[in-house]
Parts: C-alpha cells; sequence; structure tokens
C-alpha cells in the first residue's frame, strides 16, 4: 500500500510538492533555497493557496517535532518566516493562524532552543511585520493569552545553565515586547490592557529589571561588563517597559501601575528605595503627557478625585491614627508628621506637578471640582472624614482650600466672567465669612491669585503710606468689557466680604494686609469709574465702622481698620489723580502722623504695635471726610450720587444659607424637638379652627341689624380711604388758556377745547 501511494507521489497537490522539495535529504545542508524561491513564486501568484501551504508547513513542523528531528524544525521555521516577509497579500489571516499554531508548538516544547527558536520567529517575522498593518479581516477568534502567559514564564526562567537562562529571558522579554506591539492600537483584538494581562507583564519586567539591579550589584569589570552588554536582559527590560508605558492612555495607565504596587508590596521592595525609585522615575518619564491630559478632560478630574481622596484618608489617620476611624494613640503620635509631610506633597503634586500644565479652561474645570468637594455642614458634605468629627472636617476644607491655593497660583485669563463662573465665586466668598481665621486668609490668597493677572500682588504686600505710588511701578490696563460684565455682576459681593472681613475679630495683620492687597488689585485690574466710586464709599464705610460704638471690636481691630482705610485712600487719590482729593487726603494723614499715629499702618502692622488703651475719641481733623471727597470728586466729573449714601452689606438668600450653616452648627434634632414642634402645629390648628366656628356662629345667631351695620361701617370706611387716594393721585388737566374762578372765590383749573385756543401768528400756518 506504502508502494503505491509513493508511485504516485506525482499526483499529489503542488503545493505539497513544493513544499516538500525545500527541505534537503540532510537537514545540516539547510534549506533548498532554490525550491524556496519557487515555493515562494507560487504563493506570490496563488495566494488562496496560502493557507494550504501552511497548514501543511505546520503539519509538517509537529510531526517532526514529535520524531525529535529539530534540524527539520528550524528549515520549516525559516521557510514560514520567508514567506511572511514575502507575502504582501490582505487575505493572510489563515497562513498567520497555521504559523501561530507552529510556535505555539515550539514554545510548549522542554527545549529551550526551540522556545527560543519560536520566539525569534514570532518577534521578528510576525510581530515586526504586522504591528502597523491593519488586517482586512480581523480575527476575533485568535487569542494571544497563551502567548502572554508563556512569554512571561520565559522571564521567570530558573534554567541550571545562566547563558541559557539569560536567552530565554531575553526571548521573554521579546515576546512580551511584540505582543504590546501587535494588540495595543487593535481595537479588534484582546485589550491588552486588562488587568489579566497586565497582572503578568508587569510582574515579569520588574522581575528581571530587579535581576539586573542584583547582578551589576556584584561590580563586574569594565571589560566584563562591555562583553556582556549585549546579553544582559536588563536594558531590554528597560525599553520595553519604557515602551508599554508610553503606549498607554491616561485611561489605561491605572491598570499598568497598580501591578507595580503589588510587586513592590509583595517582595518587600519599598525598604531602601533604590529600586522603587527608579521603577517610578521610568514611569514618570515615560507617561505621554501633553496631548494625552488635554484630550481626556474627565480621567483629570478621576485623577484629581483620586489625590483629594488621599489627603482626607490622611487627614483621618492624623488625627484617629487608622484609616478606618478606630482609634490608635501610638501609632497616632508616631505617624502624624508623616501624615503632615504626606499631606503637603499631594497639595504639591496637585499644584506645581499637574494642574499647572493644564490649560486655562481645564484649570477652571479642576477649580470647580475641587470647590464642590469642600465640605459645608448642612450645605455639600462632600468627602465627609469616617472619625475625625468637626476637626477632620475643618482639616479638610483647609487642605482643599491649600490644593485650590497651587491650582489658582498664576491663574491668567482674559475673561474672568467664564473662566470664574458663580458656582465656583459664590461658595468661595462664603467662605471668608467663617470663623476660622485660617480658612479666611486662604480664601483671600484665592482671591488674590485670581484678579492678579499683571504680578501687581507683591507691589502690595505691606500696608504703608507712601507718597508718591509711583515707585512701585503698578500695571495698569485699561478695563476691558469682560472685566466691566464681571464687576457688576459680582462687585457688591467682594465689597461686602472686604466689608465682612474687617469686622472679624480674629482678623491679625495678615489678614490685613491680605485685604489690602485685594483693594490695592481691584483697584488696577478691575477698575472702572463706577468701581472706584464704590471702593471710595467701602473705605469711608469701613472708617465709620471702626468708629461705631455699636460693634465690639478690639483696639487692634479699630486701629487696623482706620489704617487700612488710610493706606487705600492714600492709594486710590493718587490714581484717581484728582488734586484736590489728594490734598485732603494728604491733609488728614499729616494730621493723624502728629497727632494719632496709631491710626496709621506704620504703627500698626508691625511686630510690637503702639496702640493706646482705649479708643474713643477720634473726631476731628484725624477723619477722612465723606462731604469734602463727594465735593472734590464731583467737581471733577464723578458721578457721586451714590457716595451720599452710607454703605451697608447686604446678603442675599443664597449667602445667607451659607453663613447660617458655616458660622453656626446645626440644631441638634432630637426627641423633644420634634415632639414639641408636633404640639405647636397641633395647637395653632386648633386656634385656627376656634376662630372659624366662631365667625360662622356670629353669621348664623346675631340679629341682621348687627350684621348689617358691621358690614356698613367696613364699606364706609373703604369708601373713605378711596376718596382719599383718588383725591391725592387725580387732578383735572392744566389749561393752556389759564383759569377760572370757583364758586367759593378759589382758582380752579378749566379745560379749553383745542379749537376754542388762540395761538400766535408764528403758530398758524
Amino acid at each position: 500500500m506504502y508502494g503505491v501511494c509513493g508511485c504516485c507521489g506525482a499526483l499529489r497537490p503542488r503545493y505539497k510538492r513544493l513544499v516538500d522539495n525545500i527541505f534537503p535529504e540532510d537537514p545540516e545542508d539547510g534549506l533548498v533555497k532554490a525550491n524556496m524561491e519557487k515555493l515562494t513564486f507560487y504563493a506570490l501568484s496563488a495566494p488562496e493557496k496560502l493557507d494550504r501551504i501552511g497548514a501543511y508547513l505546520s503539519e509538517r513542523l509537529s510531526r517532526d517535532v514529535a520524531r525529535h528531528r529539530y534540524g527539520y524544525v528550524c528549515i520549516a521555521m525559516e521557510a514560514l518566516d520567508q514567506l511572511l516577509m514575502a507575502c504582501h497579500c490582505q487575505s493572510i489571516n489563515l497562513f498567520v493562524e497555521s504559523f501561530l499554531k507552529m510556535v505555539r508548538k515550539l514554545l510548549e516544547s522542554d527545549k529551550p532552543s526551540l522556545q527560543i527558536l519560536g520566539t525569534n520567529s514570532m518577534f521578528y517575522s510576525f510581530f515586526v511585520k504586522f504591528a502597523n498593518i491593519e488586517e482586512d479581516t480581523p480575527s476575533y477568534h485568535r487569542s494571544y493569552d497563551f502567548f502572554v502567559s508563556r512569554f512571561s514564564e520565559m522571564c521567570h526562567s530558573s534554567y541550571e545553565d545562566p547563558d541559557i537562562r539569560t536567552k530565554i529571558r531575553m526571548a521573554g522579554i521579546k515576546g512580551l515586547q511584540g505582543v504590546v506591539r501587535k494588540t495595543v492600537n487593535d481595537e479588534l483584538q484582546a485589550n491588552i490592557w486588562d488587568p489579566q494581562h497586565m497582572d503578568k507583564i508587569v510582574p515579569s519586567l520588574l522581575f528581571n529589571l530587579q535581576s539586573g539591579e542584583r547582578t551589576e550589584s556584584r561590580s563586574p569589570s569594565p571589560l566584563q561588563a562591555s562583553e556582556k552588554e549585549k546579553e544582559s536582559p536588563v536594558d531590554l527590560t528597560e525599553r520595553c517597559f519604557r515602551e508599554l508605558l508610553g503606549r498607554a492612555a491616561y485611561g489605561n495607565i491605572k491598570n499598568a501601575v497598580t501591578p507595580v504596587l503589588m510587586h513592590l508590596d509583595n517582595h518587600s521592595l519599598w525598604e531602601g528605595k533604590t529600586f522603587a525609585v527608579r521603577c517610578f522615575k521610568i514611569i514618570m518619564y515615560s507617561i505621554q503627557v501633553s496631548d494625552t491630559v488635554q484630550r481626556l478632560c474627565p480621567t483629570v478630574l478621576e485623577v484629581f478625585n483620586t489625590l483629594l481622596r488621599q489627603l482626607r484618608l490622611s487627614v483621618d489617620y492624623e488625627l484617629t491614627g487608622s484609616y478606618d476611624g478606630s482609634t490608635n494613640i501610638g501609632t497616632k503620635i508616631i505617624k502624624a508628621h508623616e501624615e503632615r509631610q504626606l499631606q503637603e506633597a499631594v497639595i504639591r503634586t496637585i499644584g506645581c506637578s499637574f494642574a499647572n500644565t493644564l490649560p486655562t479652561y481645564q484649570r477652571s474645570e479642576v477649580m470647580l471640582f475641587i470647590m464642590g468637594k469642600i465640605p459645608v455642614p448642612g450645605v455639600h458634605p462632600a468627602l465627609p472624614s469616617t472619625g475625625s468629627g468637626p476637626e477632620g472636617t475643618r482639616m479638610i476644607q483647609i487642605m482643599l482650600l491649600k490644593s485650590l491655593v497651587q491650582v489658582t497660583a498664576g491663574f491668567q485669563t482674559t475673561n474672568m466672567l467664564t473662566a470664574l463662573p458663580s458656582s465656583f465665586i459664590e461658595p468661595l466668598l462664603s467662605f471668608s465669612l467663617t470663623e476660622d481665621p485660617e480658612v479666611r486668609l486662604l480664601v483671600l490668597q484665592i482671591l488674590l491669585s485670581l484678579i492678579d493677572r499683571h504680578d501687581n500682588t507683591p507691589k502690595f504686600s505691606n500696608i504703608s503710606i507712601i507718597s508718591d505710588i509711583s515707585v512701585l511701578k503698578l500695571k495698569v490696563d485699561k478695563c476691558s468689557r469682560q472685566d466691566n460684565l464681571f464687576m457688576k455682576k459680582h462687585g457688591q459681593q467682594l465689597y461686602r466680604h472686604i466689608y465682612l472681613g474687617c469686622k472679624e475679630e480674629s482678623s491679625g495683620r495678615q489678614h490685613y494686609e491680605t485685604l489690602f492687597a485685594l483693594l490695592g488689585l481691584l483697584s488696577v485690574e478691575l477698575a472702572n469709574e463706577e468701581v472706584v466710586v464704590d471702593l471710595i464709599r467701602l473705605a469711608l464705610a469701613l472708617q465709620d465702622l471702626a468708629l461705631s460704638t455699636d460693634e465690639a471690636m478690639p483696639v487692634f481691630n479699630r486701629c487696623a481698620v482706620h489704617a487700612l482705610a488710610a493706606a487705600y485712600l492714600n492709594l486710590i487719590c493718587q490714581l484717581t489723580t484728582v488734586p484736590a482729593f489728594c490734598q485732603h487726603i494728604h491733609e488728614v494723614i499729616e494730621v493723624r502722623q502728629k497727632e494719632s499715629p496709631y491710626l496709621l499702618p506704620e504703627d500698626v502692622f508691625i511686630d510690637n504695635p503702639k496702640l493706646p488703651s482705649s479708643l474713643e475719641k477720634v473726631e476731628g481733623d484725624v477723619l477722612f471726610l465723606q462731604s469734602k471727597i463727594t465735593e472734590v470728586l464731583g467737581g471733577s466729573g464723578y458721578n457721586t450720587e451714590r457716595l451720599a449714601t452710607p454703605y451697608i452689606p447686604q446678603y442675599t438668600g443664597k449667602l445667607r444659607q451659607y453663613v447660617s450653616c458655616v458660622r453656626t452648627p446645626a440644631e441638634e434634632i432630637t426627641f423633644e424637638t420634634l415632639k414639641n414642634a408636633i404640639v405647636d402645629s397641633v395647637g395653632m390648628e386648633e386656634q385656627e379652627r376656634e376662630r372659624r366656628r366662631q365667625v360662622v356662629e356670629k353669621f348664623q345667631k346675631a340679629p341682621f341689624e348687627e350684621i348689617a351695620a358691621h358690614c356698613g361701617a367696613r364699606a364706609t370706611l373703604l369708601q373713605s380711604k378711596l376718596n382719599q387716594i383718588f383725591e391725592i393721585t387725580i387732578r383735572p388737566p392744566p389749561s393752556p388758556s389759564g383759569t377760572i374762578s370757583s364758586g367759593y372765590g378759589q382758582s380752579q383749573s378749566r379745560s379749553v377745547p383745542i379749537y376754542e385756543m388762540k395761538f400766535p401768528d408764528l403758530c398758524v400756518y
């Protein structure tokens, strides 16, 4: 039977005969090149036969592997490589399947040489060529799970011979690199970023990176290092790891970084910090930030959310000693300073290392995002602390406001109205009314960063009386239309919070210096003629606040407000360049320097303020006169009608809600509270029911005359009121012909028809 088949060999398909002819009788002779050229030409001429060629080569290779004929195995792989490199047809999927089947067969072998052969063939002939080629008919059934697992296993090879072990590991690294290149951009293939794949790939790479450090620690000679450099898997591993991270989008980077953290935890590699620092340097310098961050704004917010969550956990740990809310005093004492360092590092990361790289519109979104996370008891208790209580809420507020300080540093925009919407400004200004001085100071610093667009803040850092403000070299631009709209919408809010900030008893030197800087920035950044008048009106209101006996303000605060108003009026009068205005301000300042120096900043805002024991009689020439300022500004063309009206801050409905929640704790609701509320409501309902019953009973039982008299009296009263109103509002129209005498000897206007009127000759034509 076998003899008959041998006799009929010429009847076998041509592709099989061409494949058989490439194998020599002695495998040591290698591939028959002439016959290989014939096979290649046939495959190019008849691409529909390519899948059959691949299947037959795969069949021969499997048989040769089983018979340990490894020479023919190498020839078969060489033939497959040449066919892959030569064929450019798009319908190559079935041939690829045969190729991957043969590679898998080699990788399953126990012989290292076959494993290395299969990996190299797959990397150079398949991954390199087809990594950037989109196949016209995707193979949905194709899976690289086996290859990821097998290559990862090869990366951990523990073969006895160190040279062979190195080659196997390098082959595994190349295989992983090839799988990533082939699948990372192919949406129709398996998602290589899934945790099931990353949990194998990343630890395998870190294992070789770590093994390389142990090898290098033996300090080989320079000659040995140069000879072994090409054989070491360390450089290949680092290059592959960088390539993996560089191809990761921001939505996938988490799946690549999490295995790094797990590997460092599982193998206790945080100690010594050397390897951990090296890993994170590779991560930070490999991630592509510039384009990815700008295209993926939701991912940016997710990153900030993670950082803010770390702040909350750190605050809880600092106050309670644990992350789950339980108290552990010993751990708390040991770790508190470390938590402070962590908090400062996270805040710096939020601002300096990340937010400052974002464009203006994304930074505005981040500011809104952080503002929405600041807890306000009773309004929006976001990011609640697990067990730290009110102190934890306060610390979270401070940490998030510090983060906002970092994010807003250097913030510049041409249109503040759109960059700073009401949803951000209103809650921010509400925090300036809290009783916590640290919170108020942070809010003021945020406002300075938002308003300052020409780096003028350092020039207002110290409150002082400057005779010539030209030495400050202020940068003043003309107020734009957008700035005018911004001040029309939010100006009164800013004035109100400056006034109330000066009124706070807990305000210190730094608060008043920051308030002065805010007034100065409003004057040079956002001021038009109307705003200038409002700011002068506000400064005079601050003087009245310090003079008021109704306010129980300490002596320092009264002197500080007087000094603040003087310093600002000295600044604004020189900005307006009205000589009479400047003369009045300078005259008052000179009187204060002689008689009351404690009303000027040079004696108040110093380390040891020179203050009187009481501040009862402040009057006369030491005060700025509203009437005088109104007169001189009106003579220079300013609209001073508003200066005549004293400034009184008004609370809006939303602001009143914030203030009531921020400044006063929420009332505790108990059983007695609910019981009293129910009893009171029941009592009111009973009274209303009794009143209605009496009215009905009166109309049912009272005599008709009594009811008529009662209704008549009400009607008479109503009519008399109407007559009074009509008499006041209704007047006869004026008569162009003069007046006539009434019956009572009084003149009375009468209307004359127009045809009876006599007009001058010039009006008639």
